[in-house]
C-alpha cells in the first residue's frame, strides 16, 4: 500500500492485491502502459491518453517531478513503514541536527567555500580536502548556518578534527 500525494494537496491510496489488481482510492484501474523512452511512458486509461515523463527523482525523500501531458506535478509516496513512522512520531529522525563537521580522513585543506554566518543546504560544497593525492569535496550533511570555520586553505588536518561548526 502506498499513500501518494500530488502537489502537496491531493492524496491517493494505491494498493495492489496478490492477484495483481491495482486500485486507487478503492477503484480498480487497469491502464495500458508502454515505455517510450528511458524515463517516459505512454498511458491509456479509460479511453484517455497520457504522456508521462519523470523529470527528477529523489529516492531518499521518495519524491518525483513528473510531467503529464506537459503539466508538471510534484509527487511524493509513503509506504506502510513510512506511515507507521509518522504515526509513531519518528518520521523526522533523518533531519537530525549536527553541531560540527569532522574530517573523514587526514589531509590538506585546499579551499573553503563557506564563511561564518553562511546558510548552507544539505549537499552544498563546504571545502576541498586533499588526501592521498585525491581532491575530495566535503559536502554539508544538513541544512544549517555555519557558526565557525575552524580551518583554512593550507591547513593539515587529522581524521576526526573539527572542520566547521553549525548553529
Amino acid at each position: 500500500m502506498l499513500e501518494v500525494t500530488v502537489n502537496n494537496a491531493h492524496k491517493y491510496t494505491v494498493e495492489e492485491s496478490a492477484d495483481g489488481v491495482t486500485t486507487i482510492n478503492s477503484e480498480k484501474v487497469d491502464p495500458d502502459i508502454s515505455e517510450v523512452g528511458a524515463s517516459a511512458w505512454h498511458i491509456i486509461n479509460d479511453l484517455q491518453s497520457y504522456n508521462a515523463e519523470v523529470v527528477s527523482f529523489d529516492s531518499a525523500l521518495k519524491t518525483a517531478q513528473i510531467k503529464i501531458n506537459n503539466n508538471l506535478y510534484t509527487v511524493s509516496a509513503k509506504d506502510q513503514f513510512d506511515l507507521l513512522l509518522d504515526k509513531m512520531g519518528l518520521s523526522n529522525l533523518n533531519s537530525a541536527k549536527i553541531g560540527e563537521l569532522k574530517a573523514p580522513m587526514p589531509g590538506l585543506v585546499l579551499r573553503t567555500f563557506v564563511k561564518e554566518g553562511d546558510a548552507v543546504s544539505k549537499g552544498d560544497n563546504l571545502l576541498i580536502l586533499e588526501a592521498m593525492k585525491m581532491e575530495n569535496i566535503i559536502k554539508s550533511p544538513v541544512d544549517a548556518v555555519v557558526k565557525a570555520v575552524k580551518v583554512s586553505a593550507g591547513d593539515k588536518v587529522e581524521k576526526g578534527q573539527i572542520l566547521l561548526s553549525f548553529s
